[in-house]
């Protein structure tokens, strides 16, 4: 099994042509909802709303098929996102985050011990910015890592990440993370005077296993070992890029499942690495192609792979 660590939220879009839509989204839900629709032993562990966005976040990841045997429910109001989207898709975010539910999650709400049979703990965006979910998540991981994999995507959403700790603990996760699955912005400005290829470098260095680097319409680049390589993204029709990302993460850590390769000393061939980010881009572009955070089902991944 996977846990997927974090929030789960309402996106309100404003689209462009001043109307808006409600949305579930959170990078964590959907990740968590990603993974379950590509056939993963999934569960989820945040802190949900009992308010009728949260049943509806809620009854979204069981249809899924993900698990919420670790989440945690109460009286606080669903975190709201509000999304801009502009004439390219692009999407940019403001956060209505006091007295809601997501950040609210703490130490006593997740269990004293997760199950032997779960082997990876993804977490990121929200989870390590705000209060007291940051803190809950790094002890988990802290008391939770020694023999799992561990997978971060820092999703750094600038408008948060005034926390003066924020970037100490994020570069600290990043340091102590089996996979680090980032896009070039998150790493310009964790590491604003260098290189994405060199700052893969420096975190390999630091003890991850695999760097990730989502570019984008120009595809994604991976250093693993002693090589680096990049593939090209898959072209569609842009709706919006909603959850695009979390749809790659998902979709990279599906493939080294179906392929027994989620291991804490991961260790893979350079056509393997290729192979999983051509994957891992076919799913974020098919979330790309339609509106909103509505990734892709393995039967959608079949049958798009054998054309």
């Amino acid at each position: 099994m996977i846990v997927v660590c974090g929030e789960a939220l309402i996106d309100v879009i404003h689209n462009g042509d001043g109307t808006q839509r409600t949305v579930p989204g959170g990078g964590p839900f959907n990740t968590a909802r990603a993974l379950a629709r590509l056939g993963v032993p999934t569960a989820f562990l945040g802190h949900l709303s009992n308010d009728a966005f949260g049943r509806e976040l809620a009854d979204l990841l069981v249809s899924d098929g993900a698990s919420l045997e670790l989440s945690s429910v109460g009286s606080e109001a669903t975190t709201i996102a509000v999304a801009e989207i502009d004439s390219s898709g692009l999407a940019e975010y403001e956060f209505l985050v006091d007295g809601t539910s997501a950040p609210n999650l703490t130490l006593d709400m997740v269990p004293t011990r997760l199950s032997p049979d779960v082997r990876a703990i993804h977490l990121g965006t929200l989870g390590l910015v705000l209060q007291p979910m940051a803190s809950t998540l790094v002890e988990l991981v802290r008391r939770e890592r020694d023999g799992r994999v561990v997978m971060i995507d820092p999703n750094v959403r600038i408008g948060l990440a005034s926390d003066g700790e924020y970037r100490d603990r994020l570069q600290a996760m990043i340091s102590q993370s089996t996979i680090v699955k980032a896009s070039d912005a998150d790493l310009a400005w964790l590491y604003p005077d260098m290189s994405y290829e060199d700052v893969a470098d420096r975190i390999l260095g630091e003890g991850a296993r695999l760097v990730v680097v989502t570019l984008g319409a120009q595809g994604a680049f991976a250093a693993h070992r002693d090589f680096h390589l990049a593939v090209d993204a898959v072209h569609v029709d842009v709706v919006d890029t909603i959850g695009a990302g979390d749809a790659f993460g998902a979709a990279l850590l599906a493939w080294l499942h179906d392929h027994d390769a989620i291991q804490p000393d991961l260790r893979l061939e350079r056509q393997e690495v290729k192979a999983a980010l051509d994957f891992a881009c076919l799913a974020a572009a098919l979330t790309c192609a339609r509106a909103g955070a509505d990734p892709p089902w393995k039967s959608e991944m079949i049958a798009r792979e054998s054309r």
